[in-house]
């Protein structure tokens, strides 16, 4: 028995009565807001520049290369887990027809895995640079005030716990532990001897302390450096001398890489030097402290991210898991919307971290109004000028900053559980294009009626 169907390749199998109640539901899909949110994404466009395959493993997939990136746009939508998904996927027929499948209601889908094994395959083709362009062209006929670019930075923050220096040592070394306890036990050899049983008990009893002196955090941390040296080292031993039995994988490898830079970050920290670049997480290695300056968060951990908004519709213009400074990337802005729009941006929306000199002068030199606050002698025009700054400085507060609150509490982008760098990548871009087709679907009703 199949459990689940392409709709395209059993309609003309279906009966008259089978075909007919399709026929229905597709009507009330189309109707229906999920149906307007279908139609604004050219899935087929999108598809053959992501170059996908519809079986990757030389084994027919459930899903078409366009039903694939149509699940991570229902996912991006609906806010849902995986496994919730694969449920509301089993039981709602217009959640099928937007991924372009009819399952077998006897024989629903039990593996919800095949949520991140689709995000996995798709995020190996993502880039933003050639997708973005496809997405502009088809709403661009329903955008307005394409000379007005607003720009703005956020971080989009990763799900991982609040990294400490005794959380991120103790990880690194009950990792060790217990890969050297798999090791011994693969080649039948007797463990190495290490204080690992003191050290746990000592790092409980101090993870249970409602206060803790900076005493018994400096004593805790001197224990487990100490520690992780010791393991570090008996790792190397067993790497060496049983290196044609032991079995080492990549990750396995790139994970021992990363405890030893904790391990000299570690030791530079304790010892009072200053630490760039500082590993926040063993899981996930790419993530670097986001400074926000913000009242509820001084710090941030995720993908920093500079977009630009275009009628409300924003766009990624820069994507980096380290910090950066936003405010120099003022003229790439202005280009990637001139490059999307094909339009002259003749206003610049930003907030002061962007009004530095150089972008001053690019503005005055090319004629861009911005929103910066006047330095110098005032112009003849100067009341003007002022209403206008005062116009862009409230729409981009507005809209651009509301924009980042409603991606982050409706589609997915509040807390990213990806678990590498590129599914995290795709799900910060099927986030936030998934919030831009929402809000497009207001602007075509809008343009069908001055048409009608």
């Amino acid at each position: 028995m199949v459990k689940i169907q392409k709709i395209s390749e059993i309609e003309p199998t279906l009966g008259f009565t089978e075909f007919d109640i399709l026929k229905r539901y597709r009507q009330s899909f189309e109707l229906s807001e999920l149906g307007r949110l279908h139609a604004l994404f050219p899935f087929s466009e999108l598809a053959q520049q992501m170059q996908l395959k519809e079986s990757p493993l030389g084994r027919k997939s459930y899903f078409s290369a366009e039903g694939k990136i149509a699940l991570m746009v229902l996912k991006s939508y609906t806010n849902f887990s995986d496994s919730q998904l694969i449920e509301h996927l089993n039981g709602n027929i217009h959640y099928q027809i937007f991924c372009g499948i009819q399952i077998d209601p006897l024989h629903p889908l039990t593996n919800y895995k095949i949520v991140s094994a689709i995000r996995q395959e798709l995020a190996a083709h993502l880039e933003i640079e050639s997708l973005q362009p496809i997405l502009a062209e088809s709403w661009k006929p329903y955008l307005e005030n394409l000379h007005v670019c607003m720009t703005d930075a956020t971080c989009y923050e990763s799900y991982i716990r609040f990294p400490t220096d005794v959380k991120l040592l103790w990880e690194s070394v009950r990792w060790l532990h217990r890969h050297l306890y798999k090791h011994c036990l693969d080649l039948h050899i007797q463990r190495p001897r290490n204080k690992y049983p003191d050290i746990s008990r000592a790092y409980l009893s101090y993870s249970k302390l409602r206060k803790r002196r900076q005493s018994h955090t400096r004593r805790i941390k001197r224990r487990l450096l100490q520690l992780l040296e010791k393991l570090i080292g008996q790792i190397r031993a067993l790497h060496f001398t049983y290196k044609n039995e032991l079995i080492l994988s990549s990750d396995y490898q790139r994970r021992f890489l990363v405890i030893q830079t904790v391990l000299q970050q570690g030791k530079d920290l304790f010892s009072g030097k200053k630490v760039s670049n500082r590993i926040v997480s063993i899981d996930r290695h790419y993530l670097r402290p986001i400074v926000r300056g913000k009242e509820t968060k001084s710090v941030e951990f995720g993908a920093k991210v500079n977009n630009i908004q275009i009628d409300g519709i924003s766009f990624i213009e820069h994507l980096s898991f380290k910090a950066f400074n936003e405010g120099v990337r003022a003229k790439d802005c202005i280009r990637l919307q001139q490059k999307l729009m094909k339009v002259r941006v003749k206003s610049l929306a930003a907030d002061s971290i962007y009004a530095n000199n150089a972008n001053r002068k690019f503005c005055t030199k090319y004629g861009i109004t911005t929103s910066f606050k006047r330095k110098g002698r005032a112009a003849t025009d100067e009341k003007l000028r002022k209403i206008l700054r005062a116009a862009l400085s409230r729409e981009r507060a507005t809209r651009l900053e509301g924009s980042f609150g409603t991606q982050k509490q409706h589609y997915s982008l509040a807390k990213i559980k990806a678990r590498n760098r590129k599914t995290e990548t795709l799900w910060i871009f099927f986030g936030i294009h998934t919030a831009n087709a929402v809000c497009m679907i207001g602007k075509v009703e809008k343009k069908k009626k001055m048409v009608a």
